[in-house]
Parts: C-alpha cells; structure tokens; sequence
C-alpha cells in the first residue's frame, strides 16, 4: 500500500513537469467571484425520472460531502492532481463545447509551474481547489506539515489567479476527523470526497473511465477523475455526452452543495412491547438451552499439542 502511494506521488510531480502540448494562453475573461464562476444553468429542472441519491441525515456544522441530495437532474464531475501542461487544456476545449463547468482540486506545485493554465481555468467558469502542495497522505503527516501543504497551495492559487478556495479534497481521501474539523476552522475548507470513483489512474482505459462514470453517476453524484492522464481526457468526449444524455446537469461541487437538501431520517418504529414469557414457555427455552449445552460443551482455550 505504502508503495502504492509513492508511485502515486511520484506521478504527480512528474505530471505537472511534463507538458505534452503547449499551454494556450489564458483567457482575459475575468469574474466577479474569483473562487468559482457559476454555471449558466441552476434553475430547477423539469422531471427527469433518474434516481435520486439516497437522503442525507443532518448533522451540525456538517464540513465533508461524498455527494449531496439534490431535487433535481443535478451532479458535479471532478478532475484532480493538475493543472497538467498538456492534458488540462485538452479538457477545458472539452468542457467549453458543452457549456459545462467543473471543479478542478489542483496540487500546489502544479499551479506553480502552470499558473497561466490555473487561470484559464477560472477565467472559463469552472472552480480551484485545494488539492495539497505535492499529492502526500497528509493523515500520517504532522499538523505543521499538513498546514505547510495546504497554506502553500492555497497561497500560490490565490496569488496567481485572485481565487479564495473555499473547498479541499485530501490526496488518497487521507484525512482523520480531527483534520478534517481542525482545517476548516483555518481555512473555511468544506472537505469533498466522492460517490463515484472512476478509478482512471488504476487501470488506464478510456472504455473502462466511460463505463464506471455511466454506470455510477446519479443526481447528487461526486465524480473523480483525475486531469493529467492522456487516456482520462481520451475518455471524456463520450463521458460527458454520456452523462448529457441520461439528463444530468454537471455543475460544480459548490453549486452542488447550494442544493444540497438535509433530510431527517425516518423516525423510529416503536419496540413492540417485551412479552412475559408463560411457564409452559420458560420450562421449553430452558430445556432448550440444556440441550444446547450438552450438545456443545465448551473447548479448552489452550488445548494441548
């Protein structure tokens, strides 16, 4: 597993390093809010017959959302670990040709090496945020070396392209609950994870990211798929047509949560009321039990070799 992570990390910082194309120069569009551009379409939509996610319980000061339960055809898809020099573009020509917005969870070091592309991404109404600075298992990390992660990236986001980041997703989903409470008390941060787990990093295929993503995703849904993997951008055209066609509306995670409905749980159905057991029938449950006992006499713990 450990090794597993390495590899991980390793990948990012290479990804970020590498830029397979060149990087388009960033659109001079600006935005009144800097953290997230909204989504042409919010309204709410007409009947869609998809399945809704199942209702949330609430919960005070609720700070982490795998998905949201939405009254509508509404779902957020995800693109962490860039911006990525060559990939990214590729996706936001992708995501502009069908008017959809996103939320990209970039890592520090890779807006630091393609602030230009960081920008272009807001400029184009989608959504930054925090991703940590080089793609660590921040729950065996020290609390300064976490703050160390987060504040660097959210500085260097901040100081390129004006965004405040309101949202993060932890690398591998690593965060304890302590964290969790401890890092939206600094940063405001609601922390996001996922529903629907396109595994694209693991196996490579763009049938197989298409196949997960269709499958899985529903109204509420949190998709994650991952911006610097030339075979998850290969996959994307027929993904968010896909999606598209089974009446989803994607949005970004911020939206998502603007929806969000907390539904109570049901309430309780009463105990049915304990029963005194008659003589006949605590005569018959004690013989049973004797029975029982006889049957299968308890074993020596440390039974001899």
């Amino acid at each position: 597993m450990l090794r597993t992570f390495a590899l991980l990390v390793a990948v990012v910082g290479i990804s970020c390093a590498r830029a397979e194309q060149p990087s388009p120069s960033p659109s001079a569009a600006t935005n009144s809010n800097p953290a997230v551009a909204p989504s042409a379409e919010v309204a709410a939509p007409p009947a869609s017959g998809l399945a809704a996610a199942p209702p949330v319980a609430p919960s005070a000061a609720r700070i982490t959302f795998s998905q949201c339960h939405v009254e509508g055809p509404y779902a957020a898809i995800t693109f962490d670990d860039g911006p990525h020099g060559g990939q990214t573009p590729r996706l936001l020509k992708m995501l502009k040709d069908r008017g959809i917005h996103s939320t990209f969870f970039v890592v520090g070091q890779c807006v630091a090496e393609s602030p230009e592309i960081a920008r272009q991404i807001l400029a184009e109404g989608h959504e930054l945020a925090n991703h940590s600075w080089n793609h660590p298992l921040l729950s065996k990390m020290s609390q300064e070396s976490v703050r160390d992660q987060l504040q660097r990236t959210h500085e260097v986001v901040r100081q390129e392209t004006g965004a405040n980041m309101t949202l993060f997703r932890p690398p591998f989903g690593g965060f304890t609950v302590n964290q969790r409470a401890w890092a939206h008390a600094t940063w405001g941060y609601q922390i996001i994870l996922w529903d629907v787990d396109s595994l694209d990093w693991k196996h490579r295929s763009p049938a197989k990211t298409q196949s997960i993503v269709l499958s899985e995703a529903r109204p509420g849904s949190i998709i994650l798929c991952h911006d610097i993997h030339k075979t998850t951008i290969d996959a994307m055209p027929a993904t968010l047509d896909g999606l598209l066609a089974k009446g989803l509306k994607l949005v970004t995670v911020s939206e998502l949560l603007k929806m969000n409905k907390e539904v109570p749980p049901a309430p309780k159905k009463s105990a049915t009321p304990a029963r005194t057991l008659t003589t006949k029938e605590a005569a018959s449950a004690a013989t049973s039990l004797g029975q029982v006992e006889k049957a299968a006499p308890v074993k020596d713990a440390n039974p001899k070799p």
